[in-house]
């Protein structure tokens, strides 16, 4: 009998590990932490910058800006959506002092070669501090060059080279809408 309540609390901590590991995820940004403090009212503001499909995953760019209403601090960046094979959507936070550093990377991969590397078979990946990964790989000299998108143990997604040229222009365009923002005319 007294299996039973060890067992039953073992079941629920084991359903709240995914939840724990989402939101670890979001706190490693300077928006996510942002948006978690307690005890003051948050106005989450969010643009639209576009969506693109690679197969049956739906990839989703947005602005967002998140202003503490007694202070008038203020955290910006994008937040990126997967949707895989119609499941529930992951949303990844990006500082927006880190779209430069992905922009620049992303642009890299793209024009990545075979002389990176005298090995037969390479990969080349960017992480932002939520773990959003872009990944050139080549698994051996004979094959060419793919491009992927990753977010934790979730599947790497296969984009084609117009797929990540459009992922390319829509974070363009988040950081854009961004430097509107941060800049009036």
């Amino acid at each position: 009998m007294k299996k039973l309540p060890i067992i039953l609390v073992a079941a629920l901590c084991s359903l709240a590990l995914p939840v724990l590991a989402e939101d670890t995820n979001a706190l490693k940004t300077a928006l996510g932490v942002f948006d978690a403090q307690t005890g003051t009212l948050i106005i989450k503001g969010y643009d639209l910058i576009g969506s693109l499909y690679a197969g049956a995953d739906v990839i989703t760019v947005r602005c967002k800006e998140s202003t503490e209403v007694n202070t008038g601090h203020k955290a910006d960046g994008l937040a990126i959506e997967l949707v895989e094979n119609s499941q529930r959507p992951e949303r990844i936070l990006v500082d927006y002092d880190e779209i430069d550093s992905l922009l620049g990377s992303m642009d890299y991969l793209n024009k990545i070669s075979d002389v990176v590397t005298p090995l037969p078979s390479f990969e080349a990946n960017y992480t932002t501090k939520a773990g959003l990964r872009v990944i050139a790989d080549r698994p051996r000299k004979d094959a060419g060059i793919k491009m992927f998108l990753e977010y934790g143990d979730h599947p790497r997604i296969l984009m084609s080279p117009v797929q990540w040229v459009q992922f390319c222009t829509l974070i363009q365009q988040g950081k854009t809408n961004l430097d509107s923002l941060r800049n009036p005319k």
